[in-house]
C-alpha cells in the first residue's frame, strides 16, 4: 500500500481530503485492509493540519470506506450492505419518492429475485426462510405488526441468490415500499393473511427448485399488494413518508 501524496489548498479541505481518499480506495491504490498513515503523517502528505484531515476521516467512517481499528490505527474497510441501503432509503424518503415509483421497480427486482433463489438457494436458506415464515404466522396471530418480518422475508429471498448487485439493487427499494404494509392493514385486515399464504407459496417453490414458480407467485404477490393498495382507496402518486408519520396522521 502506497498513499500518494497531493498538496491541497481549498476551503474546506477536509472534504478534499475525503474525496482524494475515497478516489485512491476506488481505484485500487488503497485496497481493504490496507493501513492508512496517521493523522499527522497524513496531514503533511496533504499540506493541511491535522484536525481537517480528522474531520475527512469522519466522513469516510460514516461511509463505512474507513474503519478505526484501534484509537490511533485506521484501514481501509467495504461498506455494509445494510449501511448502504439505510443511507439510499433515507435519501428515498428525502425524495418523497411515491408507491407507484417504488412498486415499478419492485415489481422487476423481487420476481428475479424469487427466479434466482430457486437456482441457487441453499439448505441454510431455505431453512432461514422456513423460520421468518413460522414468526410472521405467530406475529399475525397474535395481531402484531408484520412489516419487519415481511420486510426480512424478501432480504432473506435475495440472499438465496448469491448476487450482490441484485441484493444492493433492491434492498433500499423495499424496506421502504413494505412499509406500506402498515398503512394497509387498518384498511383491509385480511392483507397479513393474504402476505403469509403468498410467502409459503414462493418458499414451496425456492424449496422445490423451480425458478418459474417461485417468479409467478412472487410477481401475484406483488401485484395483490398493489390491489390492496387500490381497494383501500390509498394514492399510489403519493409519497411513502416515514411509518411513525403515518400512524401520526391515522
Amino acid at each position: 500500500m502506497a498513499l500518494r501524496r497531493k498538496q491541497l489548498h481549498v476551503e474546506h479541505a477536509y472534504r478534499q481530503v475525503s474525496a482524494e481518499l475515497e478516489a485512491q480506495i476506488l481505484d485500487g491504490t488503497l485496497r481493504p485492509g490496507d493501513q492508512l498513515p496517521g493523522e499527522v503523517e497524513m496531514a503533511a502528505m496533504f499540506g493541511v493540519n491535522r484536525s481537517t484531515v480528522r474531520e475527512g476521516i469522519r466522513r469516510l467512517e460514516s461511509e463505512g470506506l474507513v474503519r478505526r481499528v484501534s484509537p490511533r490505527r485506521l484501514e481501509v474497510s467495504l461498506p455494509r450492505a445494510k449501511d448502504l441501503a439505510s443511507r439510499h432509503t433515507r435519501a428515498l424518503r428525502l425524495m418523497e419518492i411515491t408507491f407507484l415509483e417504488l412498486w415499478n421497480v419492485a415489481i422487476a427486482t423481487e420476481p428475479l429475485a424469487a427466479e434466482l433463489a430457486a437456482r441457487a438457494a441453499s439448505e441454510a436458506n431455505i431453512a432461514a426462510l422456513l423460520e421468518n415464515q413460522q414468526r410472521m404466522i405467530a406475529v399475525v396471530d397474535a395481531g402484531a405488526s408484520p412489516v419487519e418480518l415481511d420486510t426480512a422475508f424478501h432480504t432473506l429471498v435475495a440472499d438465496c441468490t448469491g448476487n450482490r448487485a441484485l441484493t444492493l439493487a433492491r434492498e433500499p427499494i423495499a424496506v421502504l415500499l413494505f412499509s406500506g404494509l402498515e398503512v394497509l392493514v387498518p384498511h383491509l385486515p385480511q392483507a397479513p393473511h393474504r402476505q403469509i399464504v403468498a410467502h409459503q407459496k414462493v418458499i414451496d417453490a425456492i424449496r422445490a427448485g423451480d425458478p418459474d414458480t417461485a417468479r409467478d407467485w412472487m410477481r401475484r404477490h406483488l401485484e395483490d399488494f398493489r390491489r390492496g393498495f387500490e381497494l383501500a382507496k390509498l394514492p399510489l402518486d403519493a409519497p411513502i413518508m416515514p411509518l411513525a408519520q403515518r400512524q401520526v396522521e391515522q
